[in-house]
């Protein structure tokens, strides 16, 4: 059985680059019990998060999943947290897992910075709880960003080396699917960096609850070159910023870069930038509705949420006690 598995953090409201880079399409994917979407609180905490705005930013994030066209009906959605399988797995890969692979993760020297040794050790083994979040359901197919590819290289390598250490063929290999034409949506205000919800700068990003006066003006004041945009995509290869203004509409849209410079070819920054902004809000705003109606009614998100803990744990609580037999650990009676 093929069973898709991927996650978000719930570290504010998802910006335009979450939505077109993974939760848009995720949406396809929906498959009933085939399917689960995880809100992982556990890895939002490997940097210190303040309790009531981290519950708060929890529920946010499912509703805008939910407005974003996950259906809890038509696919499993839940919080982290709420399944404990996902730790007591992650506890076993601590054990498996190698020092020297988890040094070899770009992420965490990203993250971690100057102050490595600063960094919790939760940062540090981040990688072996996300192994542990997909294999717990032997998920086989995970869509994901690009920058997320090393962590499933890692995942797949955990995998092997219990399958090997214990004499069985117990978990099964990740395939990453990386879908989308505007896979990876980079800042307003520098076309060489990833649009994201830590830039310090609103003004780099979209998020999905910005009202269309506020789409329009991040828009208007995102940055561009002194040229006219080029009539096909090669054009763009050495313009950062227009190459991803250019993907953002046709992503949108549904189109490609190609057919939005045969309709644009030419022309300034002004004009189109008016076209994008319009054709943003068009998107967001049905989104940003139901995102309200849901947060409006919290209990009713909550309810949701508890539904899809119980069938995540449905899945993942035969396959984690089985890693645990084979692990040699005595069942619980």
């Amino acid at each position: 059985m093929q069973r898709v598995f991927s996650g978000i953090q719930p570290s504010g409201i998802p910006t335009l680059g979450n939505y077109l880079g993974a939760i848009r399409n995720w949406v396809p994917m929906q498959n009933g019990d085939a399917s689960l979407f995880c809100v992982v609180d556990q890895h939002a905490i490997t940097v210190w998060q303040d309790p009531k705005e981290l519950a708060r930013q929890t529920r946010e994030m499912a509703a805008a999943l939910i407005a974003c066209g996950l259906d809890p009906e038509r696919c499993i959605l839940f919080v982290q947290s709420h399944v404990p399988a996902h730790a007591r797995l992650a506890w076993i890969f601590n054990c498996v897992a190698r020092i020297g692979w988890l040094n070899r993760m770009t992420q965490f020297k990203d993250k971690a910075g100057k102050d490595r040794e600063g960094a919790s050790v939760g940062l540090y083994v981040y990688p072996n709880l996300m192994a542990a979040d997909i294999h717990a359901y032997h998920a086989t197919q995970v869509p994901v960003g690009d920058d997320q590819k090393q962590h499933l290289e890692l995942a797949n390598d955990i995998a092997q080396k219990f399958n090997h250490d214990y004499g069985v063929d117990f978990f099964p290999t990740i395939e990453p699917l990386i879908q989308g034409v505007a896979a990876r949506v980079m800042s307003l205000r520098d076309g060489t960096k990833k649009m994201s919800k830590s830039d310090p700068s609103d003004q780099s990003r979209i998020n999905l609850t910005d009202d269309a006066d506020t789409v329009a003006l991040k828009i208007r004041r995102a940055k561009t070159d002194p040229e006219p945009l080029p009539s096909e995509a090669r054009g763009l290869e050495a313009r950062p910023e227009a190459r991803n203004l250019v993907g953002i509409l046709a992503a949108i849209t549904d189109s490609t870069a190609d057919a939005v410079l045969a309709e644009h070819g030419g022309k300034g920054f002004g004009a189109f930038k008016e076209v994008l902004a319009e054709a943003l809000v068009a998107k967001l705003s049905p989104i940003q509705a139901e995102m309200k109606r849901l947060l409006d009614d919290p209990a009713a998100v909550d309810a949701a949420l508890r539904q899809g803990a119980g069938k995540a744990a449905g899945i993942a609580d035969p396959i984690v006690r089985r890693a645990e037999e084979l692990v040699g650990f005595l069942p619980a009676r």
